[in-house]
């Protein structure tokens, strides 16, 4: 060590020279140690690889090879959604479908059809006072809904994620493997009664005394009718094991759901699904079949009533006069089976006294002359508890995606704070203590100063710049199911 060195040392008190080790051993520990984990850097899995038994994948499929389109693009659908009585669907442009229209943002350069202008002037237009609001507002949720099939007008364009959809309905015999396991009670046998068809009464002549639907007065409050007695007390579901369970709440089908490990469709992907890829402007349909209103077309693809008077004379052109087993008829061109027709369908959401069914059943038509016009887009709603012989429900499951994690501070208040991985669900993935981050720079005076003092900061206590403390806590998370 020459000579100038040593002078330097000289110069520097021991406070300064025990800083200069302690910021050296903190830097070497911090680098010896592995960098935090990102989750952003995990790739999404390949939904090529998932399938499941009995269901069909409803997502974006590679033009070229067809095979699945992964997570690391939008692997949606985009399609028109409402009824398909209303001829304003054809204005909708091919590109308003383009998935380069996706975003935050995306919907405000899509077209309003109904009034011929972006959604964003027409936003304008209602705050500046120009909109005639003498209708006065609606609630979340409401639109408008087309007389014959109850589907929305006017149709515009939605989007819904990738997901998993039963090729069928859920059958007797299915559903009776969770009654079994589960020794579950459904809501009409708590009830005690359930709705039944007037025609299919074993004994017409008591029709005078029955109580009925105020709002259908077709259907008669049959005591003792649920899921294994659909007709009520001397009717059994044997020999229909295959046919659609009936008779099932809105809760009864989401808890099966749910013990399968899957839920309810929303009817936004209920109705991409039902429309098989005919999703554009040009090439939307009214059926599954095409625009044929013949029975004869229908019959091929469809439970429905046919050509007789409802509720008495069912001509069963179809070979059914109530339900059919699952997979009678032709599939649409994702390989669904009755997407139109045999009973209706349970989705999720909605409000208890007004949950979504979609697809209509064997009692509806095709024009809307009576009951609903079984459309891709029939649309209705029931109370949650309500419980017929027509309504019965699929199941659907999402794909696997990576998770998405944050960062949530614990155990803030006490001295021994960690910064957690956390997903949407609560589950923790990883622990970094405070210890363990990057510690602050610590101010060091200049030597030669003969004013300056020697400042070390106890990490474990408050600095005295900080002029307010910051809490970071985990608030408590409540989980609800989205079916109920």
């Amino acid at each position: 060590m020459n000579m100038k060195s040593m002078h330097h040392l000289r110069s520097l008190s021991w406070g300064a020279i025990l800083l200069l080790i302690i910021i050296a051993a903190s830097a070497n520990s911090t680098t010896e140690e592995e960098p935090p984990l990102n989750p952003d850097d995990e790739p999404h899995p390949d939904p090529n690889e998932e399938n499941y038994p009995g269901m069909i994948y409803i997502g974006r499929h590679n033009h070229h090879d067809g095979k699945r389109t992964g997570f690391h693009t939008d692997n949606g659908i985009k399609y028109i959604y409402g009824t398909g009585f209303d001829e304003t669907h054809r204005e909708i442009e091919e590109k308003d479908l383009h998935h380069d229209h996706y975003g935050p943002d995306s919907e405000h350069d899509l077209a309003d059809r109904a009034h011929g202008k972006t959604r964003e002037q027409v936003l304008h237009e209602k705050r500046a006072g120009k909109l005639d609001l003498s209708k006065g507002p609606k609630p979340y949720g409401w639109f408008e809904e087309h007389p014959l099939d109850g589907g929305m007008v006017p149709p515009k364009v939605v989007r819904v994620n990738p997901f998993f959809m039963d090729e069928a309905p859920v059958t007797n015999k299915e559903f009776g493997k969770f009654v079994r396991a589960t020794y579950y009670e459904t809501e009409a046998e708590k009830f005690g009664w359930s709705f039944v068809l007037s025609s299919f009464l074993p004994n017409a002549d008591n029709l005078h005394e029955a109580e009925v639907d105020p709002e259908a007065e077709d259907w008669v409050a049959v005591d003792g009718a649920y899921w294994r007695s659909p007709e009520g007390p001397g009717s059994s579901y044997k020999y229909r094991e295959n046919h659609p369970v009936v008779h099932v709440s809105h809760r009864d089908a989401a808890e099966y759901c749910t013990w399968v490990g899957k839920r309810l469709p929303g009817e936004r992907e209920w109705e991409a699904a039902a429309r098989g890829g005919n999703v554009g402007p040009k090439n939307r349909t009214l059926y599954v079949w095409g625009d044929d209103q013949t029975t004869d077309a229908a019959k091929e693809y469809a439970n429905l009533w046919g050509d007789g008077d409802f509720p008495w004379d069912n001509k069963a052109e179809d070979g059914w006069r109530a339900t059919s087993p699952v997979k009678t008829f032709k599939p649409n061109a994702f390989g669904l089976y009755d997407m139109t027709g045999n009973v209706w369908e349970w989705q999720r959401g909605g409000k208890h006294k007004k949950r979504i069914v979609r697809g209509g059943s064997y009692v509806d038509s095709l024009d809307g002359s009576f009951n609903h016009a079984a459309t891709l887009g029939v649309r209705a709603t029931l109370h949650g508890t309500t419980t017929t012989g027509n309504v019965g429900f699929r199941c659907v499951k999402e794909p696997k995606r990576k998770e998405e994690y944050h960062w949530v501070y614990e155990n803030a208040g006490g001295g021994n704070a960690e910064l957690v991985l956390e997903d949407k669900n609560g589950n923790r993935k990883q622990r970094q203590t405070r210890q363990n981050q990057q510690p602050r720079p610590i101010e060091i005076y200049d030597d030669d100063d003969e004013f300056a003092e020697e400042v070390y900061h106890d990490p474990t206590k408050p600095r005295p710049d900080e002029t307010r403390k910051r809490v970071l806590a985990v608030k408590p998370r409540t989980l609800r199911s989205d079916e109920l």
